[in-house]
């Protein structure tokens, strides 16, 4: 997402540093203390806390070598001030130490567990979600993901890209939901699109496509769950050449266009049917036409963007925010709408958010000629 600069990446090194390093600094300012003080302060006492802190950040063995130095320094502290009464906190340094290096094995175990997790995680996102950015010809596509599951790398939101003989296709969508419970849903339908893109002649045929993978995915549950079973998703068509765009919505907020003229919201003329639902309302699919013209930036997004909120639970104005902003590249684009989400909402995002923001260059590109003539 945001790619900090040299500077950022080495503040973090150095306070993890000193966060692994803090044991042994408590352990020092202790005996410091115990050292340096009358001995009825008994700042000795508080020993046993430095491997109990290791416990949350170092393996067993290195938490043990702590606990030990601890208990040498209680022995130690006890020959110089023999009416210290050491016996008692040695006796809980040993306590400590071993309750610390068995809380250091079992959190181990479960760091590599999450590790096993994430791995998984990171397969699913590769399998959903494709690398950006993409480039087609003169087309700049750049994406932004962010999974409302805590520790998850992908949740209910999802995006396609796929350069085609029609032109450049684009997906996006909402899984009902979310966090990894939508990953499969989520699956079936970028998977779909990834096939019957580059076979379907219009974008209705793609959306047919796509609800039949959807529905076929949703067979295994309930048939009570099937309207708490849907998703919505945005199918866009650029062309080459013909300084179009064609929009089919079913039932997702609608793409914001940012062209000299100002900003423009592209409201289905009709509506479609939600994926998993149009043999509860139907199959018919509305497409619109707009113009896009070089320089213009079309911002596709799921309802995680729309529906963040501030402190007073005021809704974050895409609209507005979009209106501000000037022609820039896609990646600028989105990284200034994850500062100013994260900013307005203060960190607190709760729904999966996805972006693609799509940009046709000022100069345009030769090979596009020739992908339109290839169609």
């Amino acid at each position: 997402m945001v790619k900090p600069g040299q500077s950022r990446l080495r503040r973090p090194h150095r306070r993890w540093s000193l966060v692994l390093l803090s044991p042994v600094i408590l352990t020092v300012v202790i005996a410091a203390l115990a050292y340096s003080t009358p001995p009825d302060m008994a700042f000795s006492r508080i020993l046993p806390a430095a491997p109990a802190l290791a416990a949350a950040m170092w393996p067993v063995l290195p938490t043990v070598l702590l606990g030990t130095v601890c208990f040498l320094l209680m022995i130690g502290l006890s020959l110089v001030f023999p009416g210290l009464g050491a016996w008692y906190t040695v006796a809980g340094i040993v306590a400590v130490t071993v309750a610390a290096a068995y809380g250091s094995h079992v959190r181990l175990q479960r760091e590599q567990a999450l590790f096993q997790v994430r791995l998984v995680a990171d397969a699913a996102q590769k399998v959903v979600l494709s690398p950006m950015p993409r480039c087609f010809g003169g087309i700049e596509i750049e994406a932004l993901y962010l999974a409302a599951a805590k520790e998850a790398r992908i949740g209910g939101d999802f995006y396609e890209v796929a350069d085609t003989r029609f032109g450049v296709r684009l997906l996006i969508g909402d899984v009902r939901g979310k966090g990894l419970p939508a990953v499969g849903a989520a699956a079936a339908v970028v998977n779909s699109f990834r096939e019957a893109a580059y076979d379907e002649p219009g974008l209705g045929g793609i959306a047919r496509r796509l609800e039949a993978s959807s529905t076929r995915y949703n067979a295994a549950f309930s048939p009570e769950d099937l309207m708490e079973r849907f998703t919505t998703a945005v199918l866009v068509e650029l062309p080459y050449e013909n300084g179009l765009v064609r929009i089919l919505n079913c039932g997702h907020p609608p793409p914001l266009l940012l062209s000299r003229e100002g900003l423009r919201v592209l409201h289905p003329t009709a509506p479609s049917p939600l994926l998993n639902l149009a043999d509860l309302i139907g199959d018919h699919y509305s497409i619109d036409t707009f113009d896009f013209a070089r320089g213009d930036q079309l911002l596709l997004y799921t309802d995680g963007v729309t529906e963040a909120r501030d402190r007073n639970g005021e809704f974050f104005p895409l609209a507005d925010w979009m209106r501000r902003q000037t022609p820039v590249h896609p990646r600028e684009l989105l990284d200034g709408l994850h500062h100013d989400l994260l900013l307005y909402s203060s960190g607190d995002l709760d729904d999966d958010i996805a972006a693609l923001s799509v940009r046709l260059r000022e100069i345009p590109d030769p090979l596009d000629g020739q992908r339109a003539k290839s169609g």
